[in-house]
């Protein structure tokens, strides 16, 4: 995990309200800058440029995610990917400009540096949930007819569709009750039904 100075925090967090804000386009170091009152040169000592700042940026939400991945391992398959999930949504409930950066994979793949670290994102999330669906296959909870990959695909799918939604309502849904109420049905189509 990477430490950050409490300057580079402000920064990122700067950044990650005017991409919320304004979009990804509109953020310039001049404009950032201005944000957090410091000047350009001044910034430049924090961060290399705009895409150093990108970069470190998608490095710490990859860490908030796998923390909160990893600190909700349960011995039951369902409780842990309910709780999986609920720890992610809960944090972007509370900071819904992440969703924006972390959402925005599509324009970040011009630059191998930002497409490879959004490319981690996306694989740790996906094996996070991999992982759940083959341990509780393994323990006859989920069913073992379909392939654990297709299954982390419709898991992670449906969530995100939930959280695009959730979005573009300019985040009046209720993500949490909305993502839950998606999960419990993918449950129940997933659950083998013999146990």
């Amino acid at each position: 995990m990477k430490v950050f100075t409490d300057r580079q925090l402000q920064i990122m967090e700067a950044a990650t309200k005017r991409i919320s804000d304004y979009g990804i386009q509109n953020l310039t170091i001049k404009s950032l800058a201005s944000d957090v009152g410091l000047s350009e040169p001044a910034l430049y000592r924090h961060f290399n440029g705009k895409n150093d700042i990108l970069l470190n940026l998608l490095e710490y939400f990859k860490d908030g995610i796998e923390e909160r991945m990893n600190q909700n391992r349960n011995s039951n398959a369902v409780i842990e990917l309910k709780s999986m999930y609920n720890a992610q949504l809960e944090a972007f409930s509370k900071r819904p400009e992440i969703v924006g950066v972390i959402f925005s994979e599509g324009i970040f793949h011009f630059d191998p540096k930002l497409n490879r670290k959004t490319t981690e994102i996306i694989s740790l999330v996906q094996q996070s949930i991999k992982s759940n669906i083959e341990k509780g296959q393994s323990d006859g909870v989920y069913k073992k007819s379909i392939d654990s990959s297709a299954l982390t695909a419709i898991v992670t799918g449906a969530i995100r569709m939930t959280i695009v939604k959730w979005r573009l309502s300019n985040y009046t849904t209720d993500l949490i009750s909305d993502s839950n109420t998606v999960l419990d049905e993918i449950l129940k189509l997933i659950s083998d039904k013999k146990n």
